[in-house]
């Protein structure tokens, strides 16, 4: 007997928690695994804000129910940051909402917003939660292509009239998870535009906007006059702030949907811990002198790891956001079996691209957030692999 729904029983498992369940396997064989897969920050939360957490968790009031929406400090910080980063101006009572990680925020604004049968144009290669969500939801996909040779700028030219008709919503995600795509404010302006000539609604995942370099600056898709009509954007400290365990993001924009999401999330879960709140806003409202230095770590171990790659056959992009290489696998390798080899032979995981969606074959996402001698020694692994030699063998 099967205790699930049908919906839950027909969802495979989460992806990285399959590559949890491998890892810990190997490691129990006495494999020292090297894990390129997951993009979970390895550097540490700055000071300044466990400090901060530190003194509101020591209040007694801060131990009690969060209001609903997140409370007024945070709310009001995110409101700042917009304002002083995008010059975006937002009712902080109305069209910003405090999350339990943008995550959370994300599935269940999908589930707030669709009926059984609405489409997703979903980015392809994309975040698989996407996908998760819109299926527990009883919504159907519709793929968005994502091109490596047009700039992973969304092809909205390869939709047809049918796959559009029962679209709903539409999600975007720059800079981009797998694929590392940024985007300028002239293609949120051309995505708004196809939205109000079909009718959608437009969701923003912008986990990764500060996570950018060589003076690259992401835009906000609210920048684009009148798009806050249509849209909301997803935000998080979990990349930027090295606070992926904290749990704690934000969404912006259309009071309507940030309204029908807030009727979910209430019935749902009573918002994060106060404290956490508090901590949060005081990285919001820092100078981001943190961030930069972040950055340009990434950016070092970026410029150590592209050249190993090359020298392998692995053919990756420089890119300018988030912390991940989208790489072309070698000749004669799927996304999978490429994978798999590297995984059994030289104990590094990396994520095949199709993970992401059928586009993202041929491909393989690396992640820069393990320390650069780890990379390094991934990096040797691989090669060796890849010369025909073993992982554990001398140069």
């Amino acid at each position: 007997m099967k205790y699930g729904s049908k919906q839950v029983n027909s969802l495979p498992p989460y992806l990285f928690s399959v590559f949890h369940q491998k890892k810990k396997k190997l490691q129990e064989k006495g494999v020292d695994v090297i894990d390129l897969g997951i993009g979970a920050p390895d550097l540490p939360t700055p000071s300044f804000i466990i400090q901060r957490l530190s003194e509101e968790a020591r209040k007694p009031s801060n131990h009690k129910y969060s209001p609903y929406g997140g409370c007024s400090e945070f709310r009001q910080a995110v409101a700042s940051f917009y304002k002083r980063h995008y010059d975006v101006s937002l009712d902080p009572d109305t069209e910003v909402l405090a999350l339990i990680g943008s995550k959370e925020g994300i599935a269940h604004m999908i589930s707030a917003v669709l009926d059984p049968g609405d489409g997703v144009l979903v980015p392809d290669p994309g975040y698989p939660v996407y996908q998760s969500a819109i299926h527990l939801a009883y919504g159907s996909m519709i793929p968005l292509p994502l091109d490596e040779a047009k700039g992973y700028v969304p092809q909205f030219d390869e939709l047809s009239d049918f796959e559009l008709a029962d679209a709903k919503l539409m999600l975007l995600n720059y800079p981009s998870n797998p694929t590392g795509g940024t985007v300028d404010l002239n293609a949120f302006k051309e995505a708004v535009e196809f939205a109000r000539r079909h009718q959608l609604l437009v969701v923003q995942d912008a986990a990764y906007d500060l996570v950018t370099f060589g003076g690259y600056k992401a835009p906000s898709i609210l920048q684009v006059p009148g798009a806050k009509d249509i849209s909301v954007e997803f935000g998080s400290l979990s990349k930027s702030f090295n606070m992926t365990g904290w749990r704690i993001g934000y969404v912006v924009g259309n009071k309507e949907l940030i309204q029908a999401l807030s009727i979910v999330k209430s019935n749902m879960d009573t918002s994060q811990f106060l404290a956490i709140q508090k901590a949060a806003a005081a990285a919001l409202t820092s100078d981001f002198s943190t961030v930069k230095a972040n950055n340009a770590v990434y950016e070092e171990r970026m410029g150590k790891l592209l050249p190993a790659l090359e020298e392998i056959g692995m053919k990756a992009a420089r890119p300018k956001g988030t912390f991940f290489l989208w790489a072309k696998v070698p000749d004669g390798y799927t996304s999978q079996s490429f994978s798999q080899k590297i995984l059994e032979e030289a104990g590094v995981i990396l994520t095949p691209g199709t993970a992401f969606g059928a586009g993202g074959e041929g491909y393989v996402r690396l992640s820069l957030s393990v320390p650069s001698a780890r990379l390094e020694e991934a990096a040797c692994r691989m090669r060796k692999i890849m010369k025909g030699g073993s992982a554990g063998e001398a140069d």
